[in-house]
């Protein structure tokens, strides 16, 4: 067998004490948790900022801000994540962005 296959094939061998919940070694990586609703206003308010200063600052549109705050439109899965991380670091965010 090659390298991959005999990988492969170990891989397979401990799926069962895996599923026991024997330490096998192996890492589980828990699932992000993305939130469906986020308050953007809130956020944004809790860093006083306007809706132009806000977009600005962490890379956004204002159409889009006023759109999602207005409920208009639901800010995509990849955007819902970003402004989680912000409201609950947004120093972090902001060092990260001007860097």
């Amino acid at each position: 067998m090659t390298k991959a296959s005999d990988r492969i094939h170990e891989g397979a061998l401990e799926v069962p004490a895996f599923a026991r919940g024997d330490d096998t070694g192996a890492v589980a990586h828990e699932p992000a948790q993305v939130p469906d609703d986020i308050n953007i206003k809130a956020i944004r308010e809790k860093l006083e900022l306007s809706q132009a200063g806000f977009a600005m600052q962490y890379g956004f549109t204002t159409h889009s801000i006023r759109n999602w705050e207005q409920g208009s439109r639901k800010p995509p899965l990849q955007a819902r994540a970003f402004l989680k991380v912000i409201e609950k670091n947004p120093k972090a965010v902001r060092e990260a962005l001007t860097a």
